[in-house]
Parts: C-alpha cells; structure tokens; sequence
C-alpha cells in the first residue's frame, strides 16, 4: 500500500472507531430506554439485565459497523479535500482511482467482519438472549406483564410448543385470567387449558393453576372436559419477549445454514414467508452495505471536490440517518410481503451505488 492510501487510512480510521461506539451506545440506549428501564422497575435483578444488555452488543456492533464506515469515511475525505490534500495529491501525479482504493479495502474488510459477527456471535447471543430473559421472568414473574400497557395482552411460549396467554398480572406475581393452548403445526389445537388465577414458582419451570378447566380436541372437536381447583403445569424453556409480541426466534437470527434449509423447504411446498426469504437476503445485503455505501462516499468525495463545495459533520450525520430510514421502511416492506423480499433486501445497496455512479457522472461532466 502506498503513502498516500496509508495516509488516506489514518484519516478515516479514528473517527471510525469514534463514530462505532456512538452508534453502539444509542442503540443500547434506545434498549435501555424501551426495555431495560421498565424491567428495572418492575423488580427484576440487575445482574440479570447487565447480561441481557452484553448480549445486545454484538447485534449492535455488526449493525453500527456499515454506518459508521460511511459516517467516517466521509468525514476524512472532507477534511482532506478541505485542506485541499486530494488536490495536492492529485497535483503530483497520484491517480484519483487511488482515494478509491483505501476505503473499499477497508469496507471489504468491514463487511467480512460484519458478516462473521452476525453468523458467529449474534446467532448464538440470541439464543442466550431468550435463556436470560427465562431467568428474569423466573425469578420475578411480574416482569412479564410488560407485554402491553397496563400489563395485559402478554403470550409466552414454551419448549412443548404451547402458547401460554396471560390476561394480567397483579402486584405478588399474581397471574390472573391464563390460557394455555397445546398447538400442532398447521392443525388446530389439541388441548386448551384455562385457569381464573395462576403463579409461576420462582426457582422452578412449575405453573401453578387454579379454578380451571381442561378442554381436549380430536379433529377440532371437544372430546373431554375437566374442571379444577388446583394444579401444576411443567413448562420447558418458556421464553419472554420483553418487547411485546411473539418470543420465538426472529428469522433473522437463525444461522444462514438452518435458515436456508427452511426457505428451501417453503419454496418446495410454495408456502409464502416473506419475513423468512427477506431475512435470507438480509443475511448478505447488510453487511454488503459498507461496500456500497463506501463507494457512494468516495463518490460524493470526488464530486464535492470537483464543485468546490465543503462537506462537514451535518452532511454526515443526515446521509447516516437517510440510510437508516431507507432500510428500515425496505425491511418492513420486505417482511410485510409488499415488496419482493430480495429487492426490499438489496434496495438500500442499489440505491447507494447508484447515486454513487450518478455522482461521479456529474463530476466527469465537471
């Protein structure tokens, strides 16, 4: 590598670093503030909360890494073209394609460590994500009324595939208004259990019920009914979500190999899953986005320096806050089946390198 692409490096590394613990710290604040916070008042033990947010930093280091690559690269391309330093190099006889070179070595390198970390560390931070969020909800129960507000509406599920609806849940750790449904893949449900009042036993994976009755199905239809003062239910690996909704892994965080598998097999039976097919894209498409986005910024580099026009930290943080905005309404679309799962994946991407080529077109005109 030559001088002048090391020199290039040293400019963008440190606000590299720089800009990927600011955008990981507001994430972890946003998790803080949505989650962390309301489970802290509800009683729940802080060690337990300090590991639920380690957990976090993973997924959050391989989401920031892409924006801020882009958020640093522009940054040091504007300061040297501020000083008028691409123009001296480029005065002496150092070709323009080297300005490119340095920071699309180093978005590659960004995206294979992107990539690693999602498949690696965040696959397997997810699954011990919902193992601590077992711990939390079994040592005080009354956390998981925080499904909606006021505490109602909350639905935990278990290793047995059941799903377990929790009406309310009272100061104490009272359960009131339960509804435990025995579900088979793509049959309706084999046993539903209802119970007026209910407890989960701290320290154990035991479901105290009480004034309940017991509904079995054959082909939908009831065949016996019990009612009951009390009873226990066993209940394996029941998982919480503490963000209200479903607590079952997010396609997203399923190892690329099992997930692959799984949309191979929706395809051969032409199930439509977009959540799952947008998540399979987005296994390739995120990280590839400091590869795009790098090349979008040495792009509005070359341009800005051939207009003589000056951008600084605001011209950062509003293009950083555009990306983010344009993959998060794809994504939604994506997994919502209003858009083909791998144009809501790559749009972001596409969209980068397009303005890219459309700016350095403006700039040859120049």
């Amino acid at each position: 590598m030559k001088r002048f692409e090391r020199y290039v490096l040293a400019e963008i590394l440190p606000p590299l670093v720089a800009a990927l613990v600011v955008v990981i710290v507001l994430l972890l604040l946003a998790l803080l503030e949505a989650v962390i916070a309301p489970l802290l008042a509800k009683g729940a033990d802080p060690l337990l909360l300090a590991r639920l947010v380690a957990l976090n930093v993973p997924e959050a280091v391989a989401q920031a890494l892409p924006i801020a690559l882009m958020f640093a690269a522009l940054l040091g391309l504007s300061r040297l073209a501020a000083d008028s330093e691409i123009k001296a190099a480029l005065a002496s006889g150092v070709p323009a394609a080297r300005l490119f070179r340095p920071v699309l070595l180093l978005a590659a390198a960004v995206t294979l460590m992107s990539f690693a970390l999602s498949e690696l560390l965040v696959t397997r931070a997810k699954v011990q994500v919902q193992s601590v969020q077992r711990e939390i909800v079994l040592d005080n129960p009354r956390v998981i009324g925080l499904g909606e507000p006021g505490g109602t509406g909350l639905v935990l599920r278990d290793a047995l595939n059941r799903a377990i609806s929790v009406g309310e849940v009272r100061p104490g750790g009272e359960l009131r208004d339960l509804r435990i449904v025995s579900m088979q893949a793509g049959l309706p449900p084999r046993e539903v259990i209802t119970a007026r009042r209910g407890r989960l036993k701290p320290g154990s994976n035991l479901l105290e019920l009480e004034d309940g009755q017991r509904v079995t199905f054959q082909d939908a239809r009831p065949v016996t009914v019990l009612t009951f003062q009390r009873g226990t239910l066993p209940v394996q690996d029941v998982q919480a979500s503490f963000e209200g909704g479903d607590a079952t892994l997010k396609p997203i965080y399923l190892p690329l190999s099992e997930l692959l598998a799984r949309t191979q097999t929706y395809r051969a039976q032409k199930v439509h899953a977009p959540a799952d097919f947008t998540a399979l894209h987005r296994k390739f498409a995120e990280p590839l986005a400091a590869l795009a986005l790098a090349f979008f910024v040495v792009s509005l580099a070359v341009f800005a320096f051939r207009s003589g026009q000056n951008l600084g930290l605001v011209w950062a943080l509003l293009l950083s806050f555009a990306y983010y905005a344009t993959w998060s309404v794809f994504k939604v679309m994506g997994e919502n089946g209003a858009m083909p799962p791998v144009l809501a994946a790559y749009a972001p991407d596409l969209l980068a390198v397009l303005a890219g080529l459309g700016l350095l077109w403006l700039a040859g005109r120049r």
